[in-house]
């Protein structure tokens, strides 16, 4: 085996136009695959000077669809988070019969695509589907509306705050809660001082990757929103929208509040990873024990 002169073995890459070579693989990916849309975005929104652009943005059908964007995120978000840290707490701290099955069903909306997963809805809410009859005795309407787009959003974005958590909770272990309910701490409190502030970076990391995935879901929404101008349309779905009425300066200058939400969304995420990263790595039974166990009161 040949050695390096520190007598540490080579390792794989450290040949020098190999290195450069691979380095300037990932380099002309990068720039072909990620920085030259974004830039085509930033040129063709601007393409028809700032003034249009601006009236683009404030066109009423733009603005209605990102205010159905940004509704439907409101609510979904907070609701596939408590979900979310249900799941992982349900799956972490306590053992029962079908937990893999659980985690498997979990991360089914990984596995299943985005416009199938809209048509399954159509077939449960649907007028002709398993509750369509029973909604509509009721004047219930779900598809076609905001209900709907909120499902077909939950559904694509289930896993995601779920998927974070768990392998997290998992490592830490079961050691600090045990303590404080030995100490006659109730769960809920347990939960808020001994729980939530060891997962509240990886919490929020799963919260920021699901409301951006809310605000650009396209094939779900699209098959249970009815794509009505002016109504139901998300702002990935008015965009598209623009795009076949050959109105390209306007779907780009909506597409760049999607690119910014995607820059907005990359950047919180490497501070919250820093955040992550920057913490103290002890054991799950050690870590915040000195601190928050002698707070706990029976």
């Amino acid at each position: 085996m040949v050695h390096n002169r520190k007598g540490k073995p080579p390792r794989v890459g450290d040949n020098t136009v190999f290195r450069r070579s691979l380095l300037g693989i990932v380099l002309v990916f990068v720039g072909l695959m990620i920085v030259a849309p974004l830039v085509v975005i930033a040129v063709e929104a601007f393409s028809r000077g700032v003034v249009y652009f601006a009236e683009s943005i404030a066109d009423p059908d733009t603005r209605h669809a990102i205010l159905l964007t940004v509704i439907a995120a409101l609510i979904a978000v907070p609701i596939n988070t408590a979900f979310g840290v249900a799941a992982a707490w349900a799956i972490t701290k306590h053992d029962f019969r079908g937990k893999r099955l659980l985690t498997v069903i979990i991360e089914l909306p990984f596995s299943v695509s985005p416009i199938v997963a809209g048509v399954a809805y159509l077939f449960v809410y649907g007028l002709q589907g398993l509750f369509g009859p029973v909604l509509q005795s009721m004047e219930i309407k779900i598809l076609f509306a905001l209900p709907g787009i909120v499902l077909a959003s939950m559904f694509v974005t289930a896993p995601f705050v779920a998927r974070e958590l768990i392998p997290l909770m998992q490592a830490q272990g079961r050691d600090l809660e045990e303590a404080a309910t030995s100490l006659g701490a109730s769960g809920w409190r347990t939960f808020f001082s001994v729980t939530l502030p060891n997962i509240k970076w990886a919490l929020l990391y799963g919260v920021v990757l699901c409301n951006s995935r809310v605000m650009g879901e396209f094939g779900a929404v699209s098959v249970v929103s009815g794509n009505i101008r002016g109504q139901t349309n998300t702002l990935p779905l008015h965009i598209e929208l623009l795009y076949h009425d050959y109105n390209a300066a306007g779907s780009f200058a909506a597409a760049s509040i999607l690119a910014c939400l995607a820059i907005v969304t990359l950047v919180v995420k490497v501070a919250l990873e820093r955040q992550g990263a920057g913490r103290v790595q002890r054991p799950a039974a050690l870590a915040g024990a000195d601190s928050i166990i002698p707070e706990v009161k029976p």
